[in-house]
């Protein structure tokens, strides 16, 4: 969990928005079946991005501001925000081929 950050309404401004780098939200509820499904494979993500991608959880029971800003209808959902803009989702449990394949294309090269 080292290099997943708590989003909160109050700092998804700041950890997601003004981001240099591309940022993944995973959008959950500790209630969702699917949600913990999905939570290592965001966390293996994570780490093996670590420095190329954040990785920020938003608990959509406590921050719903965020959600509802986001128009979060289902979760998880896993967004991608590059540039302060959401670039693409996915939603639901995916496989982490799958969801290293919609993030790759926003990464930057160095």
């Amino acid at each position: 969990m080292n290099n997943v950050i708590v989003g909160t309404d109050n700092n998804f401004q700041q950890e997601v928005l003004q981001s240099d780098i591309p940022v993944l939200v995973d959008f959950w509820a500790p209630w969702c079946g699917p949600c913990r499904m999905v939570a290592p494979v965001v966390e293996e993500i994570a780490n093996d991005l670590s420095g190329k991608l954040k990785v920020v959880k938003v608990n959509t029971d406590e921050n719903f501001q965020v959600a509802s800003q986001y128009g979060i209808m289902s979760i998880p959902t896993l967004g991608i925000f590059k540039g302060g803009k959401l670039v693409d989702a996915v939603v639901g449990a995916v496989p982490k081929s799958h969801l290293v394949g919609k993030i790759n294309p926003h990464l930057t090269v160095n």
